[in-house]
């Protein structure tokens, strides 16, 4: 086992996790960032409905409502700094029944108490002229325009290359399975491959937060995963909504909402079920019956039988509060929490980072500023988003961008390439998926898969069958069914 040293160990790289170290990287500390996963954002990160919110839905006083405001503030900026798309779209809660226009005054009035800018109820009227495809019997709509859409693992993926790119070291598939205590404080943290002595740790461990704070005696919260399902619909459906619809909420959700995506999709959902599993990712029959139903009521003509996908997600709701945990553990003055982040977790997650630096301040952690503190990240640029002649200047300087490995999305070889050579490793297929979109389109795969498979051996120096889907078993390929395999020309001839 390895022994290192750490100022600040960070458990966990999703939203939170990355965001916490992509702010920890402005500093002279050495960093780890640790993560059970083959990949980062491979949690409720990598699955949820990428809202930015306003913030007139949480109530006063919450952590939700604190640092949602803040986070939603600064997300045009680290979007830009980061090169991830970001679309201010606003928001819509609609009410569809006049028995339901007092709630709306009811979020009003909580969004300015929140300190929320510019909200307003607008009428039927001007709510079916944003929202032409909204149910027409709808009556009135709270208009939030500082609420937006992201892409939440993308933008995940470009927090840790930004860390890492400014010092921050990743761990990947390395969970915590031990955390050593010397005079009630934390002194080292321990993985599979790693024992890392360090003066503090911060817990942005999702769903298994709760686990990880149980490791240094932290009883008084647990995390209950709370499933939500999805519809995605093809992009030719992508103009029907302008902006997120949301219905009126209830005490658990925001509700089943209708929302463009920012790579052009249109989604619907979640619904909202409390489990036990924190691996359940399954969609159910009734559960998607119960989305699209209640989705239809927002948008009658959706387009139902041009749904390309589903698939679940799992919220990390602390029970018994409800709210973020956030602060150190009792007793445990250097174990900082950032637990129980469901929605709007996201949108948060800068102004986390931001609280989570202070806890750690306090603590009695040095932070001095790094002079070459780069925050400015270089995305892969999409060859689908460029023109003919950009496009063709391309080509003539690397002839893989003319091989299209995936159609639907018009995903080329060369930004595969690109996607498995970047700050932060990328090493399976669904890695390359979250990076490209390979996949992500109308076949769903069915093309780009073993175009990306072959890429992916190729670039990594593995064999056809040890590349995976997501790491650990997860292998594309159990064997070979012929002893022989063609080569690329033989197997161009025989075709």
């Amino acid at each position: 086992m390895e022994r290192l040293k750490a100022d600040v160990v960070i458990v966990g790289a999703g939203i939170i996790g990355t965001a916490i170290a992509r702010e920890l990287a402005r500093y002279e500390l050495e960093v780890f960032l640790v993560e059970k996963e083959a990949d980062v954002a491979c949690g409720s990160t990598k699955a949820n409905t990428a809202i930015v919110h306003a913030g007139y839905d949480a109530h006063p006083g919450t952590w939700k409502a604190r640092l949602n405001v803040r986070g939603n503030a600064v997300f045009p900026q680290i979007c830009r700094e980061l090169e991830v798309p970001f679309k201010q779209t606003g928001t819509l809660v609609v009410a569809l029944k006049e028995d339901e226009v007092p709630h709306l005054y009811e979020l009003l009035e909580r969004g300015h108490v929140n300190g929320v800018p510019d909200l307003e109820i607008i009428g039927r009227e001007e709510l079916l002229c944003r929202e032409p495809n909204v149910n027409p019997k709808a009556v009135a709509a709270l208009w939030a325009p500082t609420g937006g859409i992201v892409n939440a693992w993308e933008l995940a993926i470009a927090q840790a290359e930004n860390a890492v790119e400014n010092g921050v070291k990743l761990l990947l598939q390395q969970p915590v399975t031990r955390i050593e205590l010397e005079d009630g404080r934390v002194r080292t943290v321990f993985t599979p491959d790693f024992a890392i002595e360090t003066r503090f740790v911060v817990n942005a461990a999702g769903r298994y937060s709760d686990e990880v704070a149980r490791l240094v005696g932290q009883e008084n919260f647990r995390i209950v995963p709370r499933k939500g399902e999805y519809y995605v619909f093809d992009k030719r459906f992508g103009h029907m909504a302008n902006c997120p619809l949301f219905p009126v909420p209830t005490a658990i959700s925001k509700g089943i909402l209708v929302t463009p995506t920012v790579e052009g999709n249109l989604l619907i959902g979640p619904n909202a079920q409390d489990l036990e599993d924190k691996e359940d990712l399954r969609t159910t029959p009734a559960g998607l019956k119960e989305v699209l139903t209640q989705a239809l009521e927002l948008m009658p003509d959706l387009p139902v039988k041009d749904a390309i996908t589903n698939f679940a997600g799992l919220r990390a709701v602390a029970k018994p509060s409800n709210d973020f945990v956030l602060g150190p553990a009792p007793g445990v003055p250097n174990f900082i929490n950032a637990a129980g982040i469901q929605s709007p977790g996201l949108t948060a997650a800068p102004a986390v980072a931001e609280e989570v630096r202070d806890h750690l301040q306090e603590a009695g952690l040095e932070l001095h500023g790094k002079k070459k503190f780069n925050p400015y990240r270089k995305r892969i640029t999409p060859f689908r988003e460029l023109s003919r002649e950009e496009q063709a200047k391309l080509i003539e300087q690397d002839p893989r961008y003319g091989q299209i490995v995936c159609r639907c999305e018009t995903v080329t070889e060369a930004e595969v390439v690109q996607a498995l050579h970047r700050p932060v490793p990328c090493t399976t297929m669904d890695g390359v998926k979250r990076r490209t979109r390979a996949g992500m389109g109308r076949c769903q795969g069915g093309f780009c898969t073993p175009r990306v498979a072959a890429i992916l051996a190729r670039e990594l120096g593995l064999s056809l069958d040890e590349v995976t889907k997501k790491g650990g078993a997860s292998k594309l390929l159990l064997g070979r069914t012929k002893d022989i395999l063609l080569s690329e020309e033989e197997a161009e001839a025989h075709a």
